[in-house]
Parts: structure tokens; C-alpha cells; sequence
């Protein structure tokens, strides 16, 4: 194997798991740090240039980066990251002085945002410090988008949502709100230098079954019942409620219809238990407020007595699984299930819909009629128009529309200033020794049992009377200063010197989870991977590979096991181990790498 190009910026970034994983990529474990010494404003500040809206995402983000934490490969449970950023956006000071400076003169470019969502809040972030002038159409009242309209205010108060919000609006956004775009090609038409698309998949899947027409009054479609609920067209439900599908949005139905007056709510879905969409802690939170999820149901009927609705029934399925994994749900053939209700809320799934965008203003459109938009660069076959967010590729979540949102602000950027959009600008990477000893990371990197802290809630009778009382009250100092120290500190990188190391043995001998070997390294991959100390198993993650040393062996390390708890570099009479800190920034528009 060739020795490891620990010059690609891209090689550590992937050993630091939880950024790697994060779609804004966003620097855990530096922020984790600092929150661990209270310094909460410059944590928050940190987020801010990355996921742009830390306050929202320490209460509702999705957490890529949770299951991809090294910490829950020896604990099970990985560092609470989500919820630490919270406790930086809760704690954190006065940031009105640590905005960017928003430029008087302007440079002479019109952009146009269309929704208000989480993407096209970014696109402006990013381009209303670069002097452009932005204007934002959205048909709700007020920013947000899906945050908005289709989290619940138990999961994400409004107050926390219009801080964020507002702190880029008010960088001079000119807003277009109540007000429906119908046409895109009117909005061409007004001459905007780049127009970009962050419109959200904003229509949800309904149910073509036996009673459905005649049961309509009482059918509600999810995310269009959790809009009205938020802007209060909706105040009550019946006292029995079915909740049909197994994802987030589910979750947040059924949680929303106990609170307004639903006593029976039951999530009823197709899949077994094990493979809904929904998070594993929005199923926990649901089951904790009395919430039952009856599995392997799938519907047949909406039973329909005197024009109205009384009941839905189903069949009971089990998953068969054929020899290439693909899954088939077949009757049992028991009898049908009836389950008494009064309203239904169909929650399975949202669809793009995009009937005004006209098809001849040069976009096209491909399967499932969704606009053909580059991966990378964000473009639509109309070089002007771009897209991003759940109107990009199909609905996702929020820190993925944020990264959109910052690839696509490269993007219009570049296309204003008449360059490539292709030319993209690389990542800002530090690889810094830290001094060994007393060192900053050295505090938290134990790396024996430590389990994970219980985020407290406030009380259940509280909570299911009042739609609007945060059920998460987020970890106090003390308790986030324990978490912080959860992590291990993946970004404190091991860096090796051949010209340094006598071949001793010692960090081998140290190493807790033996991942260093010297070897001798004459052969593919595969067979380097299983001459290891410990075989290199998990090939989605790299091995570290120095150049021959003296003997003409090589030190090999596999990245996947490594604890990065610097024990090799303490150990090593030479300094051939040394613990350097690496720092990867995504670039934004505007700015070089």
C-alpha cells in the first residue's frame, strides 16, 4: 500500500466521524470543547457559521452526526451532541457585535429566495454580507418554513425560531410574506440575477381507500393539519385519533392530537417496529406520553355509519425478505382489524409539487417530476435558477437544507461574478502540535465507561395541557460540563514521523484498542488489513499507512478503533506520535480556502 497523504484535507476530516457524518459538516468536537469550559458564546458562534441555526437544531436536528460518534462504539451511546449545541444557544451572551457586517452600497446583484425555509434562510446568510440584494418570497406570515409550520412549539418554542430567523432577516432581507408564488416565470420576468428555489415538499401523501371521500371531513393530510395547528386555524381534535405512518412527522401528529383533546391517539403503521423512519427518541418521546404504535397494520378502509367516520380496518401483515433483502409485507390472514376513531391523520410521506413552475422556461424535469438539479452544484438547466432543500432532491431535514443552502450561495455567487460554478473553493483545514502534557483535549479523554446523561423533561401533566410548554428543559452547567466530557476528542489527531520512530514497540504495546501494528507492507490492502495486530475489519473507514521505516516494516493504524486518547504520543520516547489538532471549515461564498 501507498504511505497515507495526510496532505488531503479530506483524510482527517473523515476520521473526525462526527463531522465527517454531519451534512453541514460542522466542527463537534471543537465546540463540544468549548462548552465544556462555559464558553458558550464562542461554542454558538462556531455552529452558527455551520449549521446557522443552533438554537433550532439543538432541539430538533435529525443527529447524523450522533450515530457516527466514536464514543458509542465502546458505550453504546454516543455524546448527546444535539443537545449540547443547545445548551451553547441557551447559555450563550449578546452576538449582535459578532454579526457580519452588512455592506451599505450594494453590489448591484438582485436575488430571489423562494420560501422561506431553512435553505434559502442560508442562501441569504451567506450572501447579504457579500452586498447583495435579496429578496424572499414565502405565502406563511412569517420565516421559517417547515420549522415553522410543522414542528410542533412543544419540540421548538417560536421564540427560539424567530431569534434565528430574524437574525438574518434583519440583515436587510427584503420579505415578500402572504404571498404565493404562482409563476416562476413572473419572477424571471422581474430580472433577478439568480433565483433559487428553497420551496420545501410541501404536499403531503393521501390515502386512495374504500371511504375516503365520504369520510373527508374528518381525514386530515399531516403536515397540512400541523401547519393549521401552528397558526391556530386548528384548536381541537376528536377524542379517538389514528395516526397512520412510522416517521417524524407521525411522531409529531400524535403528539400534537393528545394535546388538543385526543384521550385514544394510536400510531398505526405497515412496517414492523424496528424499521420506521421515525427517530428512535421521537418513538421513545411518543411512547412515554401514553402513545401506542401497533405495527405490521396496513390499512384497507375507512368505515364510514351515517356520513360519518367511526373506524378504520386493517390487515394484519408480517415482513418477508427475499434473498437480496428487499422486503414484502404479506397478509397473515388472520381477520381484519377495526379500530374505532374520529379523525384520522394521514402522516406517510410528502411529495414535491412544483404546478408553478411553467415547463418552458427551460428547467427540466426528470423521475418522480422533480427539476434536474446538479448534486454539487445546485444548478437547474436554467443556468439562473437553483434549487436546494427538500425542493433539490426530496424531502430530508433541516442541517441538510442548511448545507444546500451554503452550496448554493458558492454557487449564485460564482454565477453573478461570471465564473465556473463548477470552480468550487476548497475547505479551510488546520493540522496545529498541541503541547503535550498539560494539554487543552486532555481533560475529557478517558476512555472507560462513561455513560450517557438524561436530558431531563418537564412534567407529563404539564406538558400534554399546554401545546406551546417545551417538554425538553436541555442539561444545566453541571450536567453539560459531565457530557462534554464524553467526547473524545477525534479531531486531536495521532500524526506520525518515520525519520523519528526507532521501532521500539512502546506504542504498540500502549495502545488500548490495539490499533497500531509494525508490519511489513508488501501486499493489497485486503491482505495489509488482516496482517494487523487487530484485522482492519470496517472498510469504510481508512488505515493509516506510514512510508518503510528502518527495517522496511511500516507503522499501520486503523483509523475505526482509534480513541485518539494520545497514549502513543505520551508513551513514545522520540516524538514520532505526535497529537495534532485538525480544524475543518466548509468555505462559504465569497470566501478563498
Amino acid at each position: 500500500m501507498k504511505a497515507t497523504n495526510t496532505h488531503d484535507p479530506e483524510y482527517f476530516h473523515k476520521v473526525v466521524d462526527c463531522q465527517y457524518a454531519c451534512p453541514a459538516h460542522t466542527p463537534v468536537p471543537e465546540y463540544i470543547r468549548l462548552i465544556a469550559a462555559q464558553r458558550y458564546t464562542d461554542a454558538y458562534m462556531i455552529n452558527w457559521e455551520s449549521n446557522v441555526f443552533p438554537g433550532v437544531l439543538g432541539r430538533t436536528c435529525d443527529r447524523p452526526c450522533e450515530p457516527a460518534c466514536r464514543r458509542g462504539r465502546i458505550d453504546e451511546e454516543p455524546v448527546a451532541i444535539c443537545r449540547l449545541k443547545r445548551v451553547a444557544a441557551d447559555n450563550k451572551g449578546d452576538i449582535t457585535d459578532r454579526m457580519p457586517i452588512i455592506p451599505k452600497k450594494k453590489n448591484g446583484k438582485r436575488i430571489a429566495l423562494i420560501g422561506a425555509g431553512p435553505a434559502s434562510l442560508t442562501v441569504a446568510r451567506d450572501l447579504m454580507p457579500l452586498g447583495y440584494s435579496v429578496d424572499l418570497y414565502d405565502d406563511q406570515r412569517a420565516g421559517g418554513g417547515f420549522m415553522r409550520s410543522q414542528i410542533p412549539a412543544f419540540r421548538l418554542p417560536e421564540s427560539v425560531l424567530n431569534e434565528e430567523v430574524d437574525r438574518i432577516l434583519d440583515m436587510g432581507v427584503l420579505t415578500h410574506f402572504n404571498h404565493y408564488v404562482d409563476s416562476l416565470k413572473a419572477v424571471l420576468d422581474k430580472h433577478y440575477d439568480a433565483v433559487f428555489v428553497g420551496s420545501g415538499a410541501p404536499r403531503g401523501r393521501d390515502l386512495d381507500l374504500p371511504g375516503r371521500q365520504a369520510a373527508d371531513a374528518n381525514i386530515h393530510i399531516g403536515i397540512d393539519w400541523l401547519s393549521s395547528v401552528a397558526f391556530e386555524h386548528v384548536e381541537a381534535i376528536g377524542k379517538n385519533v389514528i395516526v397512520l405512518g412510522g416517521g417524524n412527522t407521525a411522531m409529531d401528529c400524535c403528539r400534537t392530537a393528545r394535546r388538543l383533546g385526543g384521550d385514544e391517539v394510536k400510531v398505526i403503521v405497515r412496517s414492523p417496529f424496528a424499521e420506521m423512519k421515525a427517530s428512535p427518541w421521537e418513538k421513545e418521546d411518543a411512547a412515554h406520553e401514553g402513545i401506542p404504535i401497533l405495527d405490521n397494520h396496513v390499512p384497507q378502509e375507512f368505515i364510514v355509519e351515517d356520513g360519518r367516520l367511526v373506524a378504520m380496518r386493517f390487515d394484519r401483515v408480517k415482513a418477508v425478505y427475499d434473498n437480496k433483502g428487499k422486503r414484502s409485507l404479506v397478509s397473515t390472514g388472520e381477520d381484519p382489524v377495526i379500530v374505532p376513531c374520529d379523525d384520522v391523520l394521514v402522516a406517510i410521506g410528502q411529495e414535491n409539487s412544483f404546478p408553478w413552475i411553467e415547463r418552458d422556461v427551460g428547467i427540466d424535469f426528470g423521475k418522480w417530476d422533480m427539476p434536474v438539479v446538479d448534486e454539487t452544484t445546485f444548478q437547474s438547466s436554467n443556468p439562473t435558477v437553483f434549487f436546494g432543500g427538500d425542493a433539490a432532491f426530496g424531502p430530508q431535514n433541516v442541517i441538510t437544507a442548511v448545507a444546500h443552502g451554503h452550496q448554493a450561495a458558492i454557487s449564485i455567487d460564482l454565477h453573478c461574478q461570471g465564473d465556473s460554478v463548477s470552480k468550487r473553493p476548497p475547505p479551510g483545514v488546520t493540522l496545529v502540535s498541541q503541547k503535550m502534557g498539560i494539554h487543552e483535549w486532555s481533560y475529557d479523554s478517558q476512555v472507560e465507561n462513561d455513560d450517557r446523561y438524561h436530558v431531563p423533561q418537564a412534567e407529563l401533566s404539564q406538558t400534554l395541557s399546554n401545546r406551546k410548554l417545551e417538554v425538553e428543559l436541555g442539561y444545566d452547567a453541571a450536567t453539560a460540563f459531565q457530557e462534554a466530557q464524553r467526547c473524545l476528542n477525534c479531531d486531536a489527531q495521532t500524526v506520525f514521523s518515520e525519520k523519528l520512530c526507532i521501532e521500539c514497540d512502546a506504542c504498540v504495546d500502549i495502545c488500548p484498542t490495539d490499533c497500531l501494528s509494525i508490519v511489513v507492507n508488501n501486499g493489497d490492502e485486503d491482505s495489509v488489513r488482516q496482517t494487523l495486530k487487530m484485522p482492519a475489519n470496517n472498510i469504510e473507514q481508512d488505515i493509516y499507512v506510514s512510508a518503510d521505516l528502518r527495517t522496511g516494516r511500516a507503522m499501520i493504524k486503523d483509523e475505526n478503533v482509534c480513541l485518539h486518547c494520545g497514549l502513543c504520543a505520551e508513551r513514545c520516547p522520540t516524538a514520532a506520535w505526535d497529537m495534532q489538532k485538525f480544524y475543518y471549515s466548509v468555505t462559504k461564498a465569497g470566501q478563498c480556502g
